[in-house]
């Protein structure tokens, strides 16, 4: 067994697409499962939790179709799949080694005999508490006239209400039976 220990893929889920919708994470799953066992040469092969959680984040029906995996060889003989993070530690310490480089602004040469010095400016500080206006200089809002008379209630109705008009007669339907001359001869009564 000289396997190296730890193992890097991107697995293509492209294939689940072909099992039913109600079953493409369960499928998913075990391709990741088909794929360690045939690459690590074990058939021991344990998912790790957050592995599982990005398989089924979007549902059972919308599974990713790829995954980016890290295969490790654990001293219990299992192969552990976890979530592969490399890529992003490194993309992260590439954006900060990169400067923003900011242009700076040009100065033509003036005609007079002493160059301006370029003062930057200052910012204003902010001040920590408001100063309380003085009792004399806020105005006091003047009282609103009371109204005088209340508005009379409406009177109720006393009146009922008009009736509705009846709907006039309904033309008569046409019958539906069957014609005379199919319809069964009535029995005469014993009697």
């Amino acid at each position: 067994m000289s396997q190296e220990a730890e193992r890097v893929y991107t697995i293509n889920l492209g294939k689940v697409l072909l099992s039913p919708n109600n079953q493409r994470a369960k499928r998913a799953i075990n391709m990741i499962k088909e794929f360690t066992r045939r690459h690590m040469k074990t058939e021991e092969v344990k998912i790790e939790e957050d592995v599982s959680h990005l398989i089924w984040s979007r549902g059972i029906k919308h599974p990713p179709r790829k995954i980016r995996i890290k295969m490790t060889r654990t001293d219990e003989g299992y192969v552990l799949i976890s979530k592969f993070e490399g890529e992003e530690e490194q993309v992260e310490k590439k954006e900060e080694s990169v400067e923003k480089v900011v242009p700076t602004e040009i100065v033509e040469p003036s005609t007079d005999t002493e160059p301006e010095p370029t003062a930057k400016p200052e910012p204003k500080p902010e001040p920590t508490a408001k100063p309380e206006p003085k009792p004399e200089q806020t105005a006091k809002p003047e009282p609103k006239p009371e109204p005088t008379a209340k508005p009379e209630p409406k009177p109720e109705p006393t009146a009922k209400p008009e009736p509705k008009p009846e709907p006039t007669a309904k033309p008569e339907p046409k019958p539906t039976s069957k014609p005379e001359s199919t319809a069964k001869p009535k029995r005469k009564s014993k009697n």
